[in-house]
C-alpha cells in the first residue's frame, strides 16, 4: 500500500497466519529435515535454545534446495480460513496489513504474493546463485521484529498510537509491549499475559469486530 493509511495492523506468521504447526516445519517435511525442525521449535518455545540456534538448524536443512522449489512448496502453506476477508477490510478501511514476523523471508514474501501482505523483515537462508547454501545470511530475534515493525511504521509517517499487533507467542511480546493495542490470537499463556485482548478461532475474519473497536478509538 502506498496511499496514505489511517493505521497498521502487524501480523505475526507462525501460529497466527499459518493454521497449523509452522511455515518452516512446512518447508522442513519438503526438505527432510522436519523431526529435527520441530523438536529444535519446541525447545525454542520452552526456553532452551535461541532463535539463532533454530535458526542455524533450519537452514542447514535447505542445503541444496532450489529458490524456485521453495517458492512453488509455499504456495500450498496451510493458513486460517478468512485470511482474503481479513486483508479486504483493511484495504477497504486504510489498514496497511503488515507482517511481522520470524519467518523466513521467502515465506512472507509468498503470503505478501498470495493475499497482498506487505512483507517487512525476516530472517535470510542464504542463497548462491538460485540455491540455498545451508548458511544463515540475516539473523532476525524478536526484538529485530520489533525494530522492523517501529521502522516500518516510521518509513510510512504513522505514529505507534496507530499501530496495533496480532500474534501467539514469546516472539510477539516485544512488539506487543510497544504498541497500544494487541491481540493474542490462539495464543500462549505468556503472550495472552501481554496482549491488551485475546481470542480463540480458526477463522481470522472473526478478528474484524476486534480491529473495528481499535480503529473507532483511532477517530
Amino acid at each position: 500500500m502506498t496511499e496514505p493509511v489511517r493505521g497498521i495492523v502487524f501480523f505475526d506468521v507462525d501460529g497466527t497466519l499459518v493454521s497449523t504447526g509452522s511455515s518452516s516445519s512446512h518447508l522442513a517435511a519438503r526438505l527432510g529435515h522436519r523431526e529435527a525442525l520441530d523438536e529444535a521449535e519446541r525447545q525454542y518455545a520452552d526456553g532452551i535454545l535461541t532463535n539463532r540456534q533454530v535458526s542455524e538448524i533450519d537452514a542447514a536443512g535447505w542445503r541444496g534446495a532450489s529458490t524456485s522449489a521453495v517458492d512453488r512448496w509455499l504456495e500450498d502453506l496451510p493458513v486460517l480460513t478468512g485470511v482474503e476477508l481479513m486483508v479486504a477490510w483493511c484495504r477497504s478501511h486504510r489498514v496497511a496489513p503488515v507482517l511481522a514476523s520470524l519467518a523466513w523471508q521467502p515465506v512472507t514474501a509468498s503470503l505478501a504474493r498470495r493475499f497482498g501482505f506487505v512483507a517487512n523483515g525476516g530472517p535470510r537462508v542464504g542463497v548462491t546463485g538460485e540455491t540455498h547454501d545451508g548458511t544463515v545470511a540475516e539473523h532476525f530475534d524478536e526484538f529485530d521484529k520489533r525494530d522492523a515493525a517501529l521502522r516500518y511504521a516510521l518509513t510510512r509517517g504513522v505514529p505507534i498510537e496507530r499501530c496495533c499487533a496480532i500474534g501467539d507467542s514469546r516472539s510477539d511480546i516485544p512488539l506487543f509491549e510497544v504498541v497500544p493495542a494487541a491481540l493474542a490470537l490462539n495464543a500462549t499463556g505468556a503472550a495472552r499475559a501481554a496482549a491488551s485482548s485475546a481470542i480463540d478461532t480458526m477463522d481470522l475474519s472473526e478478528v474484524v469486530p476486534w480491529l473495528e473497536t481499535w480503529l473507532r478509538g483511532l477517530d
